[in-house]
């Protein structure tokens, strides 16, 4: 049995498609409470153990950095040290948001970390804490998480879209754009791997392709589900946040498909099961 930590969010509510899993929603384990993780552990002993669960509120996390570490940095340092006490992998799911955003190439996942702002300021703290626990254990970095599940781009989309003849977004932050049904995928065969080949333990980075900025997402979103609602290209300038977005979220995936042979997936094929889900495919 692979334990999962998260229940409602758009990767765990993946992962719940899976026979061998055991979801575990806030009722069961609170993250604001690292010690319930560690026990809720103890108490299942699993084959392996993924963490789908985070405070992923990027904004918010700007006035609420401490409630975001202790859920995205100590919570999962305390799975970790779990783990290793009982000899089991941990798979961590990780952000783009842990790099400075600079540049045009993909990141490879041994480059220098930068965080902009707190939220990915917590995920690398999670990261780290992983690491010093000495546990088995596979750090997934993802980016631009989509899903008929939860609050995503795709959904804001199909919302606006509707109700306006035009959008205004953001032109100059490039990244690639990933199904959350494929993360969990991942998730759950490098769960598998790491059970039978320990050695694969390492940060990894997972991410839909091709690359593209978050406008044209838009208007692929649009078209996809046949809607009629033009959209303008804006640079981040215009449209301010609380966090700083790093503009440069390409992830390098290749040590990916090369340790557990899972290639990039395309985000078009995503897009279009998503709108079918949702029942927004025409």
């Amino acid at each position: 049995m692979i334990l999962v930590f998260g229940k409602s969010g758009q990767v765990a509510a993946e992962l719940t498609a899976f026979d061998d899993v055991k979801c575990l929603g806030r009722r069961d384990a609170d993250l604001s409470q690292p010690e319930q993780c560690a026990e809720a552990i103890r108490q299942h002993r699993p084959a392996a153990v993924i963490n789908a669960a985070a405070y992923t509120a990027v904004d918010k996390a700007e006035s609420e950095e401490e409630l975001a570490t202790i859920i995205n940095a100590d919570a999962p340092g305390a799975m970790a040290l779990a783990c290793r006490e009982l000899g089991i992998p941990l798979v961590q799911i990780s952000t783009d948001y842990v790099f400075a955003g600079n540049g045009d190439a993909p990141w490879r996942p041994d480059e220098p970390t930068g965080p902009l702002g707190a939220y990915g300021r917590s995920k690398l703290k999670g990261e780290e804490a992983v690491r010093a626990s000495g546990v088995t254990h596979a750090i997934l970095r993802t980016s631009w998480v989509v899903s008929a599940h939860g609050n995503n781009f795709v959904k804001t989309m199909l919302r606006l879209g509707s109700e306006r003849a035009g959008l205004s977004v953001v032109a100059d932050q490039i990244g690639g754009p990933t199904g959350a049904r494929e993360i969990a995928a991942a998730c759950h065969r490098i769960a598998g791997d790491l059970i039978r080949a320990p050695a694969k333990t390492g940060t990894y980075h997972f991410s839909g392709a091709p690359d593209c900025n978050w406008a044209d997402f838009a208007r692929a979103i649009f078209d996809t589900a046949g809607i009629d609602c033009a959209v303008t290209d804006i640079p981040t300038s215009a449209y301010p946040t609380p966090a700083v977005r790093p503009l440069n979220s390409r992830l390098d995936c290749a040590t990916t498909r090369q340790t557990f042979g899972i290639s990039q997936p395309d985000w078009r094929a995503a897009l279009t099961h998503i709108l079918t889900d949702l029942g927004a495919h025409p």
